[in-house]
């Protein structure tokens, strides 16, 4: 597509609220690792109630704090290492191609047809960064940009607090900004036609699910077409018991191999089973002995839906 045909809607004089209702409206850069199944901290479901105005605005945190502060850093060490020229777009990019999808990036580089995004991480993400690799990730939210902007290389820069500064080049592929862009296309039709995409058995999804439905009444549904489901679930059931039995076996016997000594290591492996102290606060027995003291206003009361299946022996 003809670059002066990518629409771009200023940002600057943009208030947060204003931004965050715009990003709403169509699939960003990082959502879309999520709805391909590579954002361990977003799924599709997740990415649904978002977008469908069911889940309540993400709170701010340290690490999306450090996030935008560390930017500007991370873009000078970037030109720093390697010469490059990168300027603030102030612009959310929209392609008619694709009106299901947004591009809300860091830089774009001076003098070429490249952007540049910028990622600060823990340090506990090292191991991520070594020897020339990053995480899916970080890839395809270059391409999602890539697609949406029409540009034919993304720079990717990125600080491991503390540990070091990486910078990648990636260039377009138009055979997985194809494949993306159809995933993505395929997914909004969830959000047009306001179904919920189905279950993937991620923590994340259970976690937006309990906040869609954390209101309830007393109304029964009838479950018809899930018995068999049902039943798998009871089998999975047992199956995770066995799973869990069998290692605490392994883990038996390798308690026994040990003994009073602390380390045993076999080829790669190192075992360790090490004295360690844990300390808790008995808050009955503080109850107990402190009888005269309202202890009440220190115990946090909160409300959720307990999710069971029991079988109704009497239907068998």
């Amino acid at each position: 597509m003809p670059k002066n045909k990518i629409i771009r809607i200023p940002t600057e004089g943009l208030s947060h609220q204003d931004w965050l209702a715009l990003r709403q409206k169509s699939i960003g850069g990082s959502d879309a690792a999520a709805i391909i199944g590579l954002n361990p901290w977003s799924t599709p479901y997740s990415v649904w109630a978002d977008k469908t105005d069911r889940l309540p605005p993400k709170e701010d945190n340290e690490a999306m704090r450090q996030g935008r502060d560390f930017e500007d850093y991370v873009a000078s060490r970037f030109t720093e290492a390697t010469g490059k020229k990168a300027r603030r777009a102030n612009a959310v990019f929209k392609n008619p191609d694709y009106p299901f999808a947004h591009a809300n990036i860091d830089r774009m580089i001076v003098g070429e047809d490249a952007g540049l995004e910028c990622k600060t991480t823990s340090v506990l993400n090292l191991k991520k960064f070594k020897d020339g690799e990053y995480p899916d990730s970080y890839y395809v939210q270059c391409m999602h940009y890539m697609a949406v902007t029409g540009l034919k290389k993304w720079y990717l820069a990125v600080l491991v607090l503390n540990q070091g500064f990486y910078w990648y080049e990636i260039n377009r592929s138009e055979e997985e900004i194809n494949s993306l862009m159809e995933q993505e296309a395929d997914f909004w039709e969830y959000v047009k036609t306001d179904k919920e995409p189905p279950a993937d058995g991620f923590d994340v999804t259970t976690d937006a699910i309990k906040t869609v439905y954390a209101d309830s009444s007393d109304g029964i549904v009838n479950l018809f077409g899930r018995e068999n489901l049902i039943k798998e679930y009871y089998a999975q059931k047992e199956n995770e018991k066995a799973i869990q039995s069998k290692i605490e076996e392994i883990k038996q016997t390798l308690m026994m191999d040990l003994g009073e000594n602390e380390t045993g290591t076999v080829g790669a492996y190192k075992v360790t089973w090490k004295p360690q102290s844990k300390w808790t606060f008995d808050h009955k027995k503080f109850a107990e002995e402190h009888t005269d003291m309202d202890l009440e206003k220190y115990f946090k009361t909160s409300s959720f839906r307990k999710f069971d299946i029991k079988e109704n022996k009497n239907r068998r």
